[in-house]
């Protein structure tokens, strides 16, 4: 107490600095104060700040890896892609050869039947040619015979004779109709 008793009869003291054993006790505590939560809540601030690193940083890792799995599979997205448009265009160019095959045979089928057809056609005409023909010879035959036995008076009733006449004067026609064709 003499030391505060020698204080307190010196000049009154500034009310800004502290009496000197507040100012003692005031350093203590606050180093206590001070070890103590150096020793228990530095470590815990520590610890959190080191996690937060960890976390920023592991996850700027799997961005980062993110990213290039992205980048990778884009790339195969484009490379499939491209084989699909490729085998696209394959397809397109055999199916295109394949229509190119169907209208050519198409084509050789329809002029193989227009071939059969024009050719039943022309053997059905001469067939028929013939049949007309044979039957303007007989028709023509009979009218001249009328007329001729007409012109003549009397009836020529001899087929052989008929037919050798008939024959011949059918000849004659041919023969001129061949001359004036030639000529023409």
């Amino acid at each position: 107490m003499l030391l505060s008793n020698m204080l307190a009869d010196e000049a009154p003291q500034n009310p800004l600095i502290p009496a000197m054993p507040e100012l003692i006790i005031g350093l203590i505590a606050f180093f206590i104060v001070f070890g103590v939560l150096g020793k228990k809540l530095l470590p815990n601030i520590q610890k959190t700040l080191e996690e937060r690193r960890d976390a920023i940083e592991g996850g700027l890792e799997r961005a980062a890896e993110a990213q290039a799995e992205a980048t990778r599979t884009l790339e195969e997205y484009k490379a499939q892609l491209a084989e699909a448009r490729h085998e696209a265009a394959r397809i397109t160019e055999h199916a295109r050869e394949q229509g190119s095959m169907i209208i050519a045979e198409a084509r050789e089928e329809a002029q193989r039947q227009a071939a059969v057809t024009v050719a039943h056609a022309q053997a059905e005409i001469e067939r028929t040619r013939g049949q007309v023909t044979t039957a303007l010879r007989h028709d023509i035959g009979r009218i001249s015979l009328d007329l001729a036995g007409k012109v003549v008076g009397e009836s020529l009733e001899d087929s052989a004779r008929q037919s050798r006449t008939i024959d011949r004067f059918l000849d004659e026609l041919e023969a001129k109709a061949a001359e004036s064709a030639g000529a023409k």
